[in-house]
């Protein structure tokens, strides 16, 4: 019996992007060589130093942006751009000031689907106001809100369009830590409700962790590429306050901090060694845990941390 193939729901294919120089000398290229797959329901986060081309990434997925070489196939479809079928979160909640968060959220579904009558387009846009929490603040204006609940605002808009994929730009890096684990919260919620394709970008380690299936690395730039391909084996459902007691929590987050810190500086030096890597290494949590742990006698007596206090392992670069 053979096993069927699954065809990835986003494939990029030799992406890279490069810039006029200001100074008129040699283009700039602030990416090249970028390949990954990502299957349907998966939750990608990237990371990755500023200036590594992150962005420049979701706005080609998007099509607001074209690559200067390579390609981009969604769901059997090349991207030549811009599409409801992909929802768009930036950094900023991107609101109408002018519209109330109803009206808002009624935009985009009108957008989608035109041929709606003025009920069912207010019933659909309530559905997703209720599904991050905001029912009851539905005729306040963008004014009248905390920056979380607009975010929430600009969360709602985007999954009403039920897209085939959510792009997500660091939406919540500008919002505090507590009001930024509420919305997290919100959105493991909604993406296990509606089996949402994503790919987010995020500088935040942890959050990486706690959303993500896959976290791809990327080395620093100019010719910046995809270096490593981290499979996040944490259970779900995942809360927050009990996810550091997985054994592999600290092998993956060791292996992601010591990437950002060192190793993402030392990749761009090897990447045009005659045994380079022509695509991103994948790593499974069993490869990231020390040797030691594998391999140990079993008379040997590991120490037990103190109770209330983690025990963190250390990845060797």
């Amino acid at each position: 019996m053979t096993t069927p193939v699954t065809h990835p729901f986003l494939q990029v294919e030799n992406l890279a992007r490069a810039y006029p120089s200001p100074s008129g000398g040699d283009a700039v290229t602030v990416f090249d060589h970028v390949n990954f797959r990502i299957h349907k329901g998966e939750f990608v986060c990237v990371t990755g130093h500023s200036g590594c081309g992150k962005s420049t990434i979701l706005n080609i997925l998007a099509g607001l942006d074209s690559a200067t070489t390579g390609n981009v196939f969604m769901d059997g479809r090349e991207v030549s751009g811009p599409s409801l079928d992909r929802g768009v979160i930036f950094q900023s909640h991107a609101l109408m000031p002018w519209l109330t968060v109803l009206q808002n959220v009624e935009f985009a579904v009108k957008s989608r689907w035109p041929n709606w009558n003025k009920q069912k387009v207010r019933e659909h846009a309530m559905r997703y106001i209720e599904l991050v929490g905001l029912k009851g603040a539905e005729h306040k204006k963008p004014s009248q809100l905390s920056g979380g609940m607009k975010q929430r605002v600009g969360i709602a808009r985007a999954f009403s369009i039920e897209p085939k994929m959510l792009l997500m730009d660091e939406p919540f890096g500008a919002l505090d830590a507590l009001t930024r684990g509420v919305i997290q919260d919100e959105l493991l919620k909604i993406c296990a409700e509606t089996q949402q394709t994503v790919f987010m970008i995020t500088h935040d380690v942890d959050e990486a962790i706690l959303l993500s299936d896959k976290i791809m690395l990327m080395s620093n730039g100019p010719h910046a590429r995809i270096a490593e391909i981290v499979n996040n084996t944490l259970p779900r459902p995942r809360e927050r306050s009990a996810i550091h007691k997985q054994p592999h929590y600290y092998p993956i987050r060791n292996h992601l901090v010591d990437f950002l810190v060192s190793r993402s500086k030392q990749f761009g030096a090897l990447r045009d060694a005659p045994d380079a890597p022509s695509s991103p290494t994948v790593f499974d949590p069993d490869d990231l845990l020390e040797p030691f742990e594998l391999t140990q006698p079993e008379s040997v007596v590991v120490p037990v941390p103190p109770i209330g206090k983690p025990h963190i392992h250390l990845v060797n670069a």
